[in-house]
């Protein structure tokens, strides 16, 4: 039997929307903390967002080089799971939270993903998205996925334009722990589709048997 991918939807603004990715049976959902993104959420909207969740969701908060107040602020108001990190964040900041974490890397542009993941021996999980180092993602553009290295392709997350269309496609050829999808599942920044929701999970699903 092949391992099950787990899904995560990332972006998520509205509590209708978490409420049906839970019933869809996602594994996670993000809930973005930077302020330039056009899915960035408040901590009322963000706890409104986890009011509305049932089931067995992890509820991941995501930031990009924020001051450490800021995530200690979250962390005391929302119910939060996992933080992931997304930009140049160092090992020692990510690990002082005492929280579990994931370090998303941009692959755009990199000579040696093993030694940009090797300070990050602790966390919980590597994402690699299309985006270059330190750059937001969410562009919505997938990258040559053979660029990542074999021993590294049953533990990531995968994320960077993926969608129902071609998520049977990466998994695979990546056979990835998870995908993390935004943009992909939405038919406007930040509002996620039920109908792309389902197309996804059932993709995954489709692929995983």
């Amino acid at each position: 039997m092949n391992p099950r991918t787990r899904v995560k939807i990332c972006g998520i603004t509205r509590p209708e929307d978490a409420s049906e990715a839970a019933r869809l049976g996602v594994d996670a959902i993000g809930l973005v903390f930077y302020e330039k993104s056009p899915r960035h959420v408040s901590i009322e909207q963000a706890q409104r967002i986890c009011q509305a969740l049932t089931g067995f969701v992890t509820v991941v908060a995501l930031f990009m080089n924020p001051p450490s107040e800021q995530v200690s602020q979250v962390l005391d108001q929302v119910p939060v799971d996992l933080l992931q990190f997304h930009g140049v964040e160092n090992a020692e900041f990510c690990r002082s939270f005492e929280r579990p974490y994931i370090k998303a890397l941009g692959i755009s542009g990199s000579k040696d993903l093993l030694s940009q993941i090797e300070p990050y021996t602790d966390a919980r999980g590597i994402l690699l998205d299309s985006h270059a180092t330190g750059a937001a993602g969410g562009t919505g553009e997938t990258f040559d996925w053979s660029l990542i290295p074999d021993q590294l392709r049953g533990s990531i997350i995968l994320a960077g334009g993926l969608n129902p269309a071609n998520v049977a496609e990466a998994i695979s050829r990546v056979h990835p722990y998870a995908v993390d999808l935004s943009s992909g599942v939405e038919s406007a920044p930040g509002i996620k589709d039920s109908a792309l929701m389902t197309q996804l999970i059932n993709e995954v699903k489709r692929v995983d048997c």
